[in-house]
């Protein structure tokens, strides 16, 4: 239900007015309709602050002002009278609690474990009331003391908050030429290892066609990037035998490739 209505003062007595009082006790004992629009539009600025309490903009104020909403009717349905508590010392607590689990299931891109979660939505809260008293941002040892988390649960609160919104690789970026381009065209680059992979075993069954002396001079040329020389020095034999054994290696490897 969204009912627009003006700003207006919650009262912060300890105990609901006379009128609402007996409006409140009416509905408990009746379940009338009218008696339960009443009440919402008397408490709905009740609504609105807590919506405000979470709200960063604008556009999620009106989502949350939903969310507060559906906790109100939650409070008005759920209250009782007898109970010696004052309406809005009750309502409070369940629209709070209905936009935490509202930020819990619905808010973030990717969704971690629920006691992180709870973590980051308590480190940013106290992240947000530091950030005010103190002039500048918390240091994480006062975020800590204020929440009663250990640094390293506040620090780990505080990664998992990065899950809250995700940027799509389509989203333009510029490229410092004034020219927007898609994030995901400067994100990563080609992995050539699969292919290098595949030309290694590629080369090692053709190479079974040769001789273990031809297949190691190929190899050292080709692996060790030796001069015919060098490879000549290490196995023996002249340059002009190694260019000899290797022509001819790599037309048995081309024969055996067409294959």
């Amino acid at each position: 239900m969204s009912i627009a209505v003006p700003p207006a003062r919650v009262s912060a007595h300890p105990g609901d007015p006379p009128a609402d009082q007996r409006l409140l006790s009416r509905f408990a004992a009746t379940r009338a309709a009218p008696d339960r629009e009443r009440l919402v539009h008397r408490y709905l600025p009740l609504a609105r602050y807590a919506a405000n309490h979470y709200a960063r903009d604008a556009d999620a104020f009106d989502d949350l002002m939903q969310v507060a909403s559906v906790g109100l009717l939650k409070a008005i349905d759920r209250f009782d009278p007898e109970n010696g508590a004052s309406f809005p010392s009750y309502a409070l607590p369940t629209m709070f609690g209905e936009l935490r689990r509202h930020f819990r299931d619905h808010s973030w891109a990717v969704r971690p474990p629920r006691t992180l979660l709870e973590h980051a939505l308590q480190v940013e809260r106290a992240t947000t009331t530091l950030t005010e008293v103190l002039g500048r941002s918390p240091a994480v040892d006062e975020v800590a003391a204020h929440t009663g988390l250990s640094c390293e649960q506040v620090l780990d609160a505080r990664e998992a908050a990065v899950a809250h919104t995700a940027t799509s690789l389509s989203a333009p970026v510029g490229d410092g030429d004034g020219d927007a381009v898609e994030l995901g065209t400067r994100l990563g680059s080609d992995d050539t290892g699969y292919a290098h992979v595949e030309d290694r075993a590629t080369v090692t069954s053709l190479t079974r066609v040769l001789s273990l002396r031809d297949r190691e001079i190929v190899r050292l040329r080709l692996e060790e990037d030796l001069t015919q020389r060098e490879i000549g020095d290490r196995v023996g034999l002249s340059q002009m035998h190694v260019s000899r054994i290797l022509r001819d290696a790599l037309s048995a490897l081309r024969l055996a490739a067409a294959a």
